[in-house]
């Protein structure tokens, strides 16, 4: 979980290509963390290995020869820049297996120029040659799929969204008189998620009987530069930092939000909005997420990646009657319904494994 999204997105795609029949087994490299989730992903197959660290790099033996050995039809294959995109030029090699990789939004402009120091002897050494010997390359968006035709990489790309499962239907709750309402932030605390352009804007907005509640796993010590910067900003009564949430308090937290906001540089999906969406709840992002669709389907806001784009989405939010903002909310679980159904999506990256195999006709989710 501390990783964000791809938990719940890997997790549950393995899930129901399960209960749509599919033999599939989770193998993570390393982690305590992943040990302690091991029962999240029932009913699939999970195995964990150890791990040795280098100064740049996790590195797992056990992990490389088990998975060498492993005689799967399709090894698919989830990120980039770490050891498991090694151990998978050398699966192919000697298995001969169909391959798939989803990026996960780390070759986004952004992503890639992020830590460029690092990420460039990686690309030269093995991760260009693993993305041009794949079989097929997933993307969760159309603008993934063309970050990834701007490396060059010709191989055929299925555009399939992360799913949503959908929560219980969520009416506002009903606030007295002169309580505040509640924006929530809910993904990992990391720099790359845009938090000090929320702060500088709720500062500049200065929303009467508004809290801003801050939830997700601190990275780099950020919740530190987040508290300084409140204060110094003025606005440390307004804003509550609530640790990870998972389970109820997650939900809690969507169920007791009025608005969601993910001021983000760059995700390749955001599947918080999505969850946000799932729950009625109406939501502002930026430019750095894929989320075009809130403006079309007039569920949410998706504005410019700075201060002033926040700013203006959050006063038009904290304006509006709370009436139009329930039935912005309802549009947008009408949204996650239809097009984030996880059923639909694992189907579909199956009929893709038999494409790639020879075993069927071309899904349509496929550009060639």
């Amino acid at each position: 979980p501390s990783y964000g999204g791809p938990f719940q997105s890997v997790r549950r795609l393995a899930q129901e290509q399960v209960e749509l029949g599919a033999d599939v087994e989770m193998r993570m490299p390393w982690g305590e963390e992943a040990e302690e989730h091991r029962a999240d992903w029932a009913p699939v197959k999970v195995s964990v290995s150890g791990k040795v660290l280098f100064p740049l790099l996790t590195w797992s033996p056990e992990y490389g020869r088990d998975l060498c050995a492993s005689k799967a039809d399709i090894l698919h294959t989830h990120g980039l820049w770490q050891y498991p995109s090694w151990v998978a030029l050398k699966w192919k090699k000697r298995q001969q297996g169909a391959h798939v990789v989803s990026a996960r939004g780390m070759l986004q402009p952004w992503a890639w120029q992020h830590k460029a120091w690092k990420k460039r002897p990686v690309w030269k050494l093995w991760e260009q040659r693993n993305l041009e010997s794949a079989d097929l390359l997933h993307a969760t968006v159309p603008a993934e799929a063309e970050a990834l035709q701007a490396r060059g990489l010709k191989a055929p790309i299925a555009v399939l969204p992360n799913g949503v499962d959908m929560a219980l239907p969520s009416r506002f709750c009903q606030k007295d008189q002169g309580e505040n309402r509640v924006a929530l932030f809910l993904s990992r605390i990391h720099p790359s998620k845009g938090l000090e352009l929320l702060l500088r804007a709720w500062a500049k907005v200065a929303p009467l009987q508004w809290q801003l509640h801050i939830a997700g796993p601190d990275e780099v010590g950020h919740v530190a530069e987040l508290k300084k910067l409140a204060e110094e900003l003025g606005i440390s009564e307004d804003v509550h930092f609530l640790g990870s949430l998972r389970g109820e308090e997650k939900t809690r937290a969507f169920r007791e939000c009025d608005l969601f906001i993910l001021p983000t540089y760059s995700e390749n999906f955001g599947i918080v909005v999505a969850e946000a969406l799932a729950h009625s709840r109406p939501v502002i992002t930026t430019y750095g997420a894929p989320w075009e669709l809130l403006t079309k389907r007039q569920c949410g806001w998706w504005v410019p990646t700075n201060v002033q784009g926040i700013a203006s989405a959050l006063d038009d939010a904290i304006t509006i009657p709370r009436e139009l903002l329930e039935e912005m909310g309802v549009r947008g679980r009408e949204l996650a319904q239809s097009a984030f159904n996880w059923r639909n999506i694992a189907s579909e990256m199956i009929a893709c494994y038999a494409w790639i195999r020879g075993e069927g006709e071309k899904p349509s989710c496929v550009l060639v």
